[in-house]
């Protein structure tokens, strides 16, 4: 079955996400963590509200297929 493909604001908010974690994992003072915190629970309800989820395409495996979409090109810009 061949899925639609995800739309750009989604994808966008879990490329923001995981640039977000990353920068929060580096352990960078200048990440400012509380900011950081903030911007990933931000993202996250985003992500999980986005009205892509309430579409017939929104299964599992969709989900899993968005989060490697957004660390490969995530990866591409570390």
């Amino acid at each position: 079955m061949e899925r639609q493909p995800f739309p750009p604001d989604l994808v966008e908010a879990q490329i923001a996400w995981y640039a977000t974690y990353w920068q929060l994992a580096s352990g960078d003072p200048a990440a400012g963590t509380t900011q950081g915190r903030r911007r990933l629970r931000e993202l996250s309800v985003r992500i999980a509200g986005h009205p892509y989820w309430r579409t017939a395409g929104a299964t599992p495996a969709a989900r899993m297929e968005l989060k490697e979409l957004a660390r490969r090109a995530c990866a591409g810009e570390r």
